[in-house]
């Protein structure tokens, strides 16, 4: 299948350029809604990555632009955001198509010898 069809099909991978921060906030918020710093903290341990406000909000923005996930009423100071429908459905695509590079790549490198 070539890059042209592919990007033309209904399960594209929207995620694909929109950075490890951005799926890693979907993940995140694939186990339910969290606000800033629960995404913070989560994250950490999950992915032992430390995201800063900077990297946190501007995916939260342009996850939120995309449809991917949406802003809950605020909780006291916190502001808690969720995954849609249409985000928990980019995250499954998006981790078929990571599942697939990543077990070509196992291959290739036993079939190298490496």
């Amino acid at each position: 299948m070539t890059v042209g069809r592919r990007a033309g099909r209904a399960g594209q991978d929207v995620l694909r350029r929109a950075g490890e921060a951005s799926v890693l906030v979907l993940i995140s918020l694939a186990g339910g809604p969290k606000h800033g710093y629960a995404l913070i903290q989560d994250i950490k341990e999950l992915a032992d990555v430390e995201l800063g406000p900077g990297t946190l909000y501007g995916a939260l923005d342009r996850l939120e632009r995309l449809g991917l996930i949406e802003s809950l009423p605020a909780d006291d100071r916190r502001h808690p955001y969720r995954i849609t429908a249409p985000g928990a459905a980019a995250l499954r695509v998006h981790l078929d198509s990571v599942e697939r590079v990543s077990a070509a790549g196992r291959l290739r490198l036993q079939l190298g010898g490496i």
